[in-house]
């Protein structure tokens, strides 16, 4: 009886009905032996292997409820909690039909919407990545934390290319005027921009081995793969010059800080303060403020002249907020720069492909060398509707 490939609810329907089927059987030969037993009959020999028979079934009954129980223990070590992209991609009917070939051949590309075997520590190595049977719990590597998409409004595109009209002047000469007397003019300007959607991708050649490692390569996938696109998409939306394959970031597209008020002293905390002042004086509120993890801290130590902390509280944790906007601390931000926008009115990500993870040994070399290429690529472009509504600047810390 193979029920590898049945479902939990595909072996409980089967269970059931056999479990019906053989009661029933038990039933009725139950019955007979009574009806047998009282007038004093003899069991034929065909009754006793009738008798048996039923027994063979029970046990069938109980064999299936095991396999069951165990399919059922199974599902619930495998599906606790979300599935990661990588176990996505491991546990998709495509790739464990590619696996299960005796040697793979061609390509499969699995929507993961979030090596070689060898134990060494040379090139294309998986090196601790193969676990042993016991599968202990693997030490993530390590990531940084990526927040600035969180911060922009989100979006789809069918195209290869974003085109919109972007506020390029606006004079607001608006005043109240005496009856007949010629009304003042405010001039507003827009211009033609244009989005292309750009690709970030990159790859892996390992062993088809790997193959076979279903933990090791949810490993690759989860924590270098798609975190590297996740990486490279950050530092593009931040800081991408608009040249070549580069995204247009926001950090280029900004405006320059200019305080729109003067302070005698002005330390970090009144610039990022006049930073805002800035954007709102530009018709959008602010909803965010980007820095690097440096500054940030450095911002949290401050003290004020009897040694209390100004914002920071070293016995408490607190959400990165200043000026009751939220704080993105991120190394993709220049140290000692800040970034201060409307980034939800002011920009959008359009997304034309999620992250897609690939296998492949189409290569001639990988055919021959009994490897597998892996790879991840996603497509995305950013307009930035409004400029003026992001304000880039230097904090004076260094």
């Amino acid at each position: 009886m193979t029920t590898e490939t049945k479902s939990a609810a595909e072996l409980a329907a089967e269970t059931k009905a056999l479990v019906d089927k053989k009661f029933d059987e038990v039933k009725a030969l139950a019955e007979r032996a009574l009806g047998m037993a009282e007038k004093g009959e003899e069991a034929s020999k065909s009754f006793k292997e009738q008798i048996d028979g039923a027994l063979t079934g029970a046990n069938e009954v109980k064999q299936l409820l095991t396999e069951l129980e165990q399919k059922i223990a199974t599902d619930r070590r495998e599906n606790t909690g979300p599935q990661s992209a990588g176990s996505t991609y491991v546990n998709s009917a495509e790739f464990k039909s590619f696996a299960e070939q005796p040697n793979p051949r061609g390509r499969i590309t699995v929507e993961v919407k979030d090596i070689t075997s060898l134990s060494t520590d040379a090139a294309g190595s998986a090196g601790a990545l193969i676990e042993n049977d016991t599968r202990p719990a693997m030490v993530p590597l390590p990531q940084r934390r990526l927040t600035v998409r969180a911060l922009i409004a989100p979006g789809q595109t069918t195209s290869n290319t974003i085109e919109y009209d972007r506020e390029k002047v606006f004079t607001n000469n608006a005043a109240t005027v005496a009856e007949g007397a010629a009304k003042p003019q405010s001039e507003l300007q827009f211009e033609e921009a244009t989005s292309p959607v750009r690709k970030i991708a990159h790859w892996f050649r390992m062993s088809s081995e790997i193959l076979a490692d279903a933990p090791g390569l949810r490993s690759v996938i989860d924590q270098r793969l798609r975190y590297g696109l996740a990486f490279k998409e950050e530092a593009q939306l931040l800081n991408g010059s608009g040249t070549g394959t580069n995204l247009t970031g926001l950090v280029t597209a900004a405006t320059a800080y200019s305080a729109p008020a003067s302070l005698a002293s002005a330390n970090m905390l009144d610039t990022i303060r006049l930073g805002i002042l800035q954007v709102v004086l530009a018709e959008y509120p602010a909803n965010g403020i980007v820095l690097n993890p440096i500054d940030w801290a450095v911002m949290e130590m401050l003290k004020d002249a009897a040694g209390g902390y100004l914002i920071g509280n070293p016995q408490g944790a607190i959400a990165p907020t200043l000026w009751g906007l939220p704080v993105v601390p991120t190394q993709a931000m220049t140290e000692d720069k800040f970034l201060v926008g409307a980034f939800d009115l002011g920009a959008q990500i359009f997304d034309r492909m999620d992250a897609t993870v690939s296998v492949s040994n189409e290569d001639q070399d990988n055919f021959i060398k009994n490897k597998v290429t892996i790879m991840a690529e996603e497509r995305l472009a950013l307009a930035i509707y409004r400029p003026q509504s992001f304000v880039y600047g230097d904090l004076g810390r260094v």
